[in-house]
């Protein structure tokens, strides 16, 4: 039995997210797809308004953790 064949830019696209939420960058595309189809009232945030807004929440209270 044959394994179901991917195509190669799915594949590569699902590589490329997965290394950036391992090294902590946050997925746009993956947001303003959520909010389109969940929250379609509520205003959606520019890239940059979006990358402050996740490195807030990562940060938040003064500076990294260690341990």
């Amino acid at each position: 039995m044959r394994a179901p064949r991917i195509p190669w830019a799915r594949l590569w696209q699902r590589a490329v997210q997965t290394a950036r939420l391992l090294i902590g960058v946050p997925d746009y595309d993956t947001y303003v797809e959520h909010m389109r189809l969940r929250h379609p009232e509520r205003p959606v945030m520019s890239y940059a308004q979006f990358f402050d807004e996740r490195m807030q929440a990562r940060y938040r209270g003064g500076g990294g953790r260690c341990c």
